[in-house]
């Protein structure tokens, strides 16, 4: 089963409100309400918006109004459905609609030949607890996807979000086995077709999502440079980018986490905005899968951080990432179709998309 399917991803603040409720809660209520296949929402530890005011977990005055980010996917007619719920909502926040291709336990083949000659991100989407053989099934899937040749792969945490059209939100007194994560990996198409073969081995019920990602760089090594500065789509209007950074929590510039410096940077350079998300589990390049080390005074997790902004401005934010990933790091770049605040019109926004790459 493989079909065209759209990604609604939303960036707002944890305190951020709505008809008297909480922006997120209002979201993954409509979310449930039209049974989304897959939605997650995960809680980042540091970003910037619009505003430029930083958020993150190191400063307890601003600890309860940390960055969220909400993915919601379906098949297209339903994503579309859902926009027009949350074109109601008039609430600031930056929201991006991307194309993907949504499939279950069998994969077309045509679906990765088209992406022949590039590099695929693969996501999968899992229950919390979910076990294989008695092992947490994203150490499995993680291990299957470096096993398979796969440049990177990060676990992400959700705290609510929809999974076949049910939703599962996590909470104290609860074991939380279906609360969703999801595994985001890059490869390239034929690696991607190889961990797909033997993941439908593994998992009951599978759901990916695969989507064209061009590899920046990988652990110091520069392997394409960025997307076009002045990319437009068919009606002519400029599309912006997406730089993904994954790096260790570890890593250190100077006297701070190369991710906080990272955001820092971007700040100063008045990018659009960025989030970095902390995953529990992963690797990059020939790194052993792993999560944090027993009795180690610094975390090891993979950390997450994206930047969206137009492709000229990408561009020159570029050398700040460059910089910073000299040596350790998986930077990819992906374009993004539609872009906009939730408080704008959202009822043609779809239609602003070409047929799906992939």
């Amino acid at each position: 089963m493989s079909e065209e399917a759209l990604k609604l991803t939303t960036y707002f603040g944890e305190r951020s409100r709505v008809r008297g409720r909480l922006l997120a809660d209002e979201l993954l209520d409509i979310h449930a309400r039209h049974e989304v296949r897959n939605s997650i929402l995960l809680r980042g530890i540091q970003g910037f918006g619009a505003k430029h005011r930083r958020r993150t977990d190191r400063l307890l005055t601003l600890s309860e109004d940390l960055p969220l980010v909400s993915v919601a996917i379906d098949a297209r007619g339903r994503i579309e459905a859902l926009l027009r719920d949350v074109s109601t909502i008039g609430h600031e926040g930056l929201s991006t609609l991307e194309r993907a291709r949504l499939c279950g336990a069998e994969i077309e083949p045509g679906d990765l030949a088209r992406a022949s000659g590039e590099a695929v991100k693969l996501t999968i989407y899992l229950g919390r607890h979910e076990r294989i053989d008695g092992s947490p099934s994203f150490a499995v899937v993680c291990q299957t996807l470096h096993d398979s040749g796969m440049a990177g792969a990060t676990v992400l945490l959700g705290v609510d979000g929809t999974r076949h059209g049910q939703r599962q939100r996590a909470r104290f007194f609860a074991c939380n086995t279906s609360v969703p994560l999801m595994v985001m990996a890059v490869g390239d198409a034929q690696r991607v077709g190889t961990a797909l073969m033997r993941l439908e081995q593994i998992l009951r019920a599978p759901l990916f999502t695969i989507e064209r990602v061009r590899v920046c760089k990988c652990d110091g090594e520069s392997l394409q440079t960025p997307h076009e500065r002045h990319a437009t789509d068919e009606h002519g209007t400029e599309l912006w980018q997406k730089l993904t950074i994954v790096i260790s929590e570890a890593a250190r510039h100077e006297n701070s986490s190369v991710h906080q410096e990272l955001v820092q940077r971007l700040r100063r350079a008045n990018a659009a905005g960025a989030t970095s998300l902390r995953g529990i589990w992963g690797f990059h390049g020939d790194h052993t899968p792993h999560g944090d080390r027993l009795l180690s005074l610094r975390r090891h997790v993979p950390v997450v951080t994206v930047a969206i902004d137009t492709p000229d401005r990408i561009a020159g934010l570029f050398g700040i990432v460059d910089e910073l990933t000299r040596e350790r790091g998986l930077v990819t770049s992906e374009m993004v179709p539609v872009v906009s605040t939730l408080h704008e019109a959202h009822d043609d926004l779809a239609r602003r998309l070409l047929p799906p790459p992939i």
